[in-house]
Order: structure tokens, then sequence, then C-alpha cells
């Protein structure tokens, strides 16, 4: 059996989005307290590698060592600068017809997880995002201003037949929940 760091670290890194402590207590059948102690744990074994433990309040995610930041962005740039690819294109249209949105949503749409799409879209600056006010463990992605000014438009409503897609969208989401 893996250790309480261990699984955590298992967790944060499926995940690959923020994780509140609440959650991890849930998820690992622990307590605060024990949950605590493992993420100091964690964040100690992490210091010789290349990754870091990241606690904001009540989350914690997993982030890349400062001392790699040059590797980094090395392999942001050749992933930015690859072609977007039809998955991608798919996600993006999702995001501006349906946004904002959360990734559940999106992978109930798509049929797939769209966790890595998502975070690509994201670090080339088309999507945002944004907390999820209806649920604080969730965040919704929406069009980014870098996008709509690409795009040559100055609101989501300027998408072309954005009231036909929006209708047609709401129409099979009805027909899906009947």
């Amino acid at each position: 059996m893996l250790t309480l760091d261990a699984q955590i670290e298992a967790v944060l890194f499926f995940s690959g989005e923020p994780v509140s402590k609440i959650k991890l207590s849930k998820i690992l059948n622990k307590n605060s307290n024990e949950i605590e102690e493992a993420l100091l744990i964690l964040g100690t074994h992490l210091e010789k590698r290349g990754l870091i433990l990241i606690i904001s309040d009540d989350t914690v995610s997993l982030g890349t060592s400062p001392d790699i930041s040059g590797i980094i962005g090395v392999l942001k740039k050749d992933e930015i600068d690859k072609d977007l690819t039809k998955a991608s294109l798919e996600t993006l249209a999702i995001v501006l017809y349906k946004g904002p949105i959360t990734r559940a949503q999106i992978d109930y749409i798509r049929g797939v997880s769209s966790t890595f799409i998502l975070r690509n879209l994201h670090i080339r600056g088309l999507i945002e995002k944004v907390e999820n006010s209806d649920d604080s463990r969730s965040y919704l992605y929406k069009t980014s201003i870098k996008l709509l000014s690409f795009l040559g438009i100055s609101k989501i409503e300027d998408m072309p037949e954005f009231d036909e897609v929006n209708k047609e969208i709401n129409i099979n989401e009805e027909k899906i929940e009947n």
C-alpha cells in the first residue's frame, strides 16, 4: 500500500488542477490532520524533484519547480506553435458557444475527457479558467479576450450564427434530458 503522501501525489497528478483539502480527506478517507501531515511530507519529498507542492488556502496542486522554468518554457513554446487539433477546435467551439462551462459539462458533451485539451487552450491564452460561484470545487472555462481579438469580434454574441447555434444546443440538451 502506498503512503498517504504518495496517494495525495497521485490524486493531484491525475486531477491536473487544484484539489481542496476537504476533497482529499473524503477521497482518501483521512482526517484533516492526517492530510496536513502528509502534505508536509510530500512537500519535503518534492524539494529534490522537478515538481513543487502549491498550497493556496484550502486547495492544493502540483506545479513545476522554478528551477526547471527554462525547459518548461521551451515545451510551452513547442505546444503553442503546434496547430490546433480537431479535438481542440471542438472543445474551443463548445467553450465559445456554451461558456462559461465546467470541464465536466464539456466532457459530457464531447463524451471523452477534455483535461489536457483545456490545459493546452489555456496555455495558448484562448480560454480563461475562472472560479465557479455555484461550486467552489470546480472551475468554469470561458472565452478569453485574446481569442475574441484574434477572431475579430468584440463580444461572443458576434460569433457567426450565435443565436441559431445556441438555440440548437438548447434543443438538443432538452432532448437528452427527456
